[in-house]
């Protein structure tokens, strides 16, 4: 798996570096998946550098099926 990294801010917890990161707050299984070895933070202090997973995340259209524009060919 290839990874970059995120380096906390202090207060940081694990939603709120996956809606950093991510753009939402599902993808904190992955993160603390690959960062086991702070399993007991719940609150992040400043500077810690930890392993974010590179997840290929489908954009999602929030427009309804009416305003959305059609490939015209």
């Amino acid at each position: 798996m290839e990874y970059e990294y995120y380096k906390t801010i202090q207060g940081d917890n694990w939603d709120l570096i996956s809606y950093k990161v991510y753009g939402s707050e599902e993808y904190i299984k992955e993160i603390y998946e690959a960062n086991k070895n702070y399993s007991s933070i719940a609150i992040f202090d400043g500077g810690i550098e930890l392993k974010i997973p590179v997840i290929k995340i489908a954009e999602v259209s929030t427009l309804p099926p009416w305003k959305k524009v059609e490939n015209a060919t």
